[in-house]
């Protein structure tokens, strides 16, 4: 999709310049050009009394929904690592899985599948409509772990090249993979890799693409339901690409259930790598770790310090409290956009995503774009001196005082 001009129609009279909110318009040569900050928002389109201006965009048929089945995940790795996020994936697909096979006709399961016990009277399905992708240069650890999650198929591509993260070359391994299992649905993690990846090979595809989902359900059709904050957190959005195969979504890191532990059923299939794979514009120079750092979304316990704190000293005690109780800190936008804490430590729809054993919240008020990002944590402990903050009504235990009366009193007991 583009905007583009007509230049036997195009006068030059330079009245679509003003229109235009992202400056992309210029008169150049006697016409109007539109360069790359276009952002394709329509405005200039009415401006034009000669209608040289003109919102091209190709035709894109229906998908053919029965020629794509089954849930494919991107297995993300660190040196030859599973990511934490990918079980939590696995864990959903799962069950999407088998919702569907319950619901005769939805079409996600079409490759067959069936419930197994998963220990302690649990159940859960082992479908071979569940797939996982592996890129790295040493995926054997990595597959046969995935199998016991209980998926069906692991797809690994395995080569030197792909032993460090390359944008380009990562997209055409997973192109390629999306290509031969043909999946309904695509999930990736909503990590930086992700969010870089994702995006890319969606566009390979030209097919829809929702990020950081919170949420993920199916329609009787079949549909992938992918639910995420929108307007800022003030609504939740219900997003649907019944036109399009696969549906692609990423998934922030903490919000699902990890998938069980299974009997292993699925089988790894060894993907052939290709030179026009391998094949980069991106060279590695060199590499180094970084010093370890606090996740403030693996901590199982969390104290955190919100706005009703007046001053940065006043942090050293939400601090201390947390180190006492061998956790970790975390504060809310407001604090990181006073500088009193880094990013990395903001819980919200703008920062991480946590899900805590314990979560010890002082001073927080409690706005959907905090508590959407923390309302699956197993305990939640909140202290403010207004009782009708929306933090109190999801608190399992809500104290109404002054902070610099309770936070002072729990660090000496």
């Amino acid at each position: 999709m583009a905007i583009v001009v007509n230049r036997k129609k195009c006068d030059a009279c330079g009245e679509c310049v003003g229109f235009c909110p992202f400056g992309a318009i210029e008169i150049k040569d006697g016409c109007a050009l539109v360069d790359g900050a276009c952002r394709i928002c329509g405005a200039c389109l009415g401006a034009c009394g000669q209608g040289a201006l003109v919102l091209i965009d190709d035709v894109r048929e229906a998908a053919d929904r029965g020629a794509w089945g089954g849930i494919l995940v991107f297995g993300e790795m660190s040196e030859g690592r599973l990511h934490p996020v990918v079980r939590e994936l696995i864990g959903k697909a799962l069950e999407l899985a088998g919702g569907a096979r319950q619901d005769a006709g939805s079409g996600i399961d079409s490759r067959g599948g069936e419930w197994i016990e998963a220990g302690g009277g649990a159940r859960q399905y082992a479908g071979s409509d569940v797939g996982v992708v592996l890129i790295g240069d040493d995926t054997g650890t990595a597959a046969r772990e995935l199998l016991g999650y209980g998926v069906s198929r692991v797809y690994t591509y395995e080569h030197e090249a792909f032993r460090w993260f390359k944008a380009d070359a990562f997209a055409a391994a997973f192109s390629d993979v999306i290509g031969h299992a043909r999946p309904g649905a695509v999930l990736v993690g909503a990590t930086s890799i992700g969010r870089s990846l994702a995006p890319r090979v969606s566009t390979r595809l030209r097919t829809g693409l929702t990020a950081d989902c919170t949420g993920l359900e199916l329609t009787e059709e079949g549909d992938l339901v992918q639910i995420r904050p929108a307007f800022g957190g003030n609504i939740m959005a219900r997003i649907i690409t019944p036109g399009s195969r696969p549906q692609f979504a990423t998934v922030r890191y903490r919000v699902m259930d990890a998938a069980p532990e299974a009997a292993p059923r699925g089988e790894i299939i060894k993907m052939a790598v290709t030179a026009a794979m391998t094949k980069s514009g991106i060279e590695i120079v060199s590499a180094e770790k970084r010093p370890p750092s606090e996740n403030i979304s693996e901590a199982e316990v969390l104290v955190v310090g919100g706005k009703g704190l007046k001053s940065k000293e006043d942090l050293e005690m939400v601090k201390a409290l947390a180190e006492k109780l061998n956790g970790g800190y975390a504060v809310t936008r407001p604090l990181v956009e006073a500088g009193w804490a880094p990013q990395s430590r903001q819980i919200g729809l703008s920062g991480r995503t946590v899900k805590p054993k314990l979560l010890m919240a002082f001073g927080v008020s409690g706005a959907v774009q905090f508590t959407a990002a923390m309302r699956d944590s197993e305990c939640i402990f909140a202290v403010n001196s207004d009782a009708g903050a929306p933090i109190m009504d999801i608190a399992h235990y809500s104290v109404v005082g002054d902070l610099y009366e309770i936070l002072p009193g729990l660090l000496e007991a």
